[in-house]
């Protein structure tokens, strides 16, 4: 300790940092003596996400490698600095143009021993995060930042303010489409409950057991109660079978997963799997290709349950049988593989439900897809396998929702660091093969997909539909 402390003094010194502000292109006397400094250690499985350090005063962030001198840290272990290029955004509705982190970093830095790495800190540019630590070895640093007299300009653009931005232009999840809304003569005939045409088709994808007019009644039930509901071994074993396969084959072919490093960002991404970001709210990859024929391909087969289910009109009457809420009347989804050791989503304020919606995501990943047991006089969890393993949470690639504070909801500064223990965690839904989770989410809830970690036992693999419902005065009620 005595020498971290000598240490310290050294880059608290007007020598070092007059040194400092050579280096950065800083004109003399920009860094002030406020000087933050923290010993970290990410032990393996720990990661942080992409972000800019924006908060406050900070000018120039810095990364002193303390790790093992020898044997010498080597890519296979992880723990990069990741760092990101800055591109302009789409612009909205007029919106004023921005510069968003893209999905993957242009360049990596090792932290190898005695090494410093440092940077200017500027909202909307200086993207960064630390690559997940895969190997045994912890990642020790001293790491903190020297301050300028002033917080910079344009501190909106700081990637803390825009999570907590609601304006439309934050949005990640796309816009809504008009539900189909056709109907036969039998439908007319009675819209409150389903043909016996609907549940033929539906029985064609869907499990016969959730079809049943005991089966429904039962679900409604638990859903007005709980406001969620989560249906097991949900599609026929033609289409589980078939997406078990071809998900399956695709983690092998990438080596992704049960502990592997994921060394290759673009790994699984090719002309119908597209990287989805910005990387400070979200990283995964979706589905969009438009041959629905492909067999054996598992981005095809899950847009086809997409636009074959959950689009159709059937689903949509029996979601409202299900659910007690009013009929469907638009949607927005996406097909996405979260690949472990690389992908996330972000709670933000752009996805902030301003009304009530359901959502529905069909989920798949390694394991049996049952319910977990837990020993009733101890709570805790029985066996080892991969239903096991995702339903600890340990590995995360479980769904979160969380109720945003009031008070940041409508006023906010970036000088306070974004911290989503501060919002109230409502639901956690973990990965489980086959099976379709529906979430009535209410005004003022977000939601994200937790980071996978490599050790996860496959990608997390779902068909991701939200839906906007027509109201209906007998509406569920719910804290979520």
């Amino acid at each position: 300790m005595p020498y971290i402390m000598k240490l310290r003094s050294a880059l608290y010194s007007s020598e070092f940092r007059s040194f400092v502000e050579k280096i950065s292109d800083l004109e003399s006397g920009t860094l002030t003596e406020q000087v933050d400094c923290a010993a970290n250690c990410h032990a393996p499985g720990c990661h942080l996400l992409c972000h800019d350090d924006v908060i406050g005063t900070r000018k120039v962030s810095y990364i002193l490698y303390l790790t093992d001198p020898l044997p010498l840290w080597t890519k296979e272990e992880g723990g990069q600095l990741e760092l990101y290029d800055s591109i302009i955004e789409d612009e909205t509705d007029g919106a004023r143009k921005r510069m968003v982190p893209e999905a993957f970093p242009c360049k990596t830095i090792s932290p190898t021993f005695n090494n410093m790495a440092y940077f200017v800190v500027k909202p909307g540019e200086s993207f960064h995060s630390v690559q997940e630590v895969f190997g045994d070895r912890p990642r020790l640093s001293l790491q903190g930042w020297y301050h300028a007299k002033s917080a910079p300009s344009q501190m909106e653009d700081a990637t803390l303010s825009r999570l907590k931005t609601t304006g439309k232009e934050e949005d990640t999840d796309g816009a809504y489409k008009e539900m189909e809304r056709e109907m036969t003569k039998e439908d007319q005939a009675s819209t409150d409950d389903l043909s016996e045409a609907d549940r033929e088709y539906l029985a064609q994808y869907i499990n016969s057991i959730y079809l049943s007019d005991s089966s429904l009644k039962e679900i409604c039930a638990r859903f007005e109660d709980e406001s969620s509901v989560q249906l097991r071994h949900f599609l026929v074993d033609k289409w589980a079978t078939r997406i078990k396969a071809t998900t399956t084959q695709c983690d092998e072919r990438d080596r992704l997963g049960k502990g592997a490093g994921a060394l290759d960002y673009a790994v699984g991404v090719d002309s119908e799997w597209k990287a989805t970001g910005p990387a400070h709210k979200q990283r995964f990859l979706e589905y969009t290709g438009t041959d629905l024929s492909k067999a054996q391909s598992a981005g095809a087969t899950l847009q086809n349950i997409k636009c074959s289910v959950f689009q159709s009109p059937q689903f949509g009457r029996f979601l409202k049988k299900l659910t007690s809420l009013g009929a469907p009347l638009a949607y927005r989804g996406r097909v996405r593989r979260f690949r472990p050791g690389l992908d996330y989503t972000v709670a933000h304020y752009g996805i902030l439900t301003r009304k009530p919606v359901l959502d529905a995501t069909l989920c798949f990943a390694a394991g049996s897809g049952n319910q977990c047991i837990y020993d009733e006089s101890t709570g805790d969890q029985e066996g080892f396998d991969a239903d096991a393993v995702w339903d600890s949470g340990d590995v995360g690639g479980f769904e979160c929702y969380i109720a945003a504070d009031d008070e940041d909801e409508e006023e906010h500064d970036a000088d306070d660091e974004y911290d989503d223990d501060d919002d109230t965690e409502l639901l956690s839904v973990s990965a489980s093969d086959n099976t379709l989770s529906l979430v009535y989410r209410n005004e003022g809830t977000m939601r994200f997909i937790k980071y996978v970690g490599s050790g996860a036992p496959s990608s997390r693999w779902d068909v991701s539909v939200e839906y906007e419902m027509e109201e209906d005065n007998d509406e569920v009620e719910t804290d979520s």
